[in-house]
């Protein structure tokens, strides 16, 4: 593995964790999860199976440590490597026009609400949800205006992203 693309990873993981920190709650003190652009933002730019791989465990562990979530940590980390894998299936489905900004965005706003599904239900499934909260009340509260917060995360990064790369002649595949 390349130790440009290790270090430029580690970047957007590391870029994430502090957007997550640093992000105020929406409802009952979840937050909305930066973390997942930054690491679509990283398989949009190195799209391979073990840049996917990493970046999806690291997004993961870097999550469970910072999340406000009740016993989020393990519903966090699955999170994490389910969407990174199920959007990197949609980016190679739609790998002719994915460095488009619209396309990363749709695939934003699609592995947003995927990622929000999977937390929601694996959370529930493991340590229950918090007081008076049900999985449509957390839907709605957190998980939609997550989804709308990323896909315009993605519209203003992205293009910042490519312009960087095209600058420094990084290529991506």
């Amino acid at each position: 593995m390349n130790t440009r693309v290790l270090v430029t990873l580690s970047l957007f993981a590391a870029i994430g964790a502090v957007l997550n920190m640093v992000m105020p709650p929406f409802y009952q003190g979840m937050k909305p999860d930066m973390m997942l652009t930054m690491m679509f933002v990283g398989i949009l730019m190195f799209p391979s199976l073990k840049n996917v791989t990493l970046l999806s465990i690291v997004t993961g562990v870097l999550a469970a440590l910072t999340t406000t979530f009740p016993g989020g940590q393990i519903p966090n980390i699955i999170d994490k490597i389910v969407t990174a894998f199920v959007f990197y299936g949609l980016f190679l489905i739609v790998n002719k026009i994915a460095q488009k900004v619209a396309t990363a965005t749709v695939l934003t706003v699609i592995g947003t609400i995927v990622s929000g599904t999977i937390f929601i239900s694996t959370a529930l499934a493991i340590v229950g949800l918090p007081d008076g909260a049900t999985f449509t009340v957390l839907f709605l509260t957190v998980v939609l205006p997550t989804t709308l917060f990323n896909g315009a995360a993605m519209i203003v990064i992205y293009p910042i992203i490519q312009s960087i790369f095209k600058r420094a002649k990084l290529v991506t595949a």
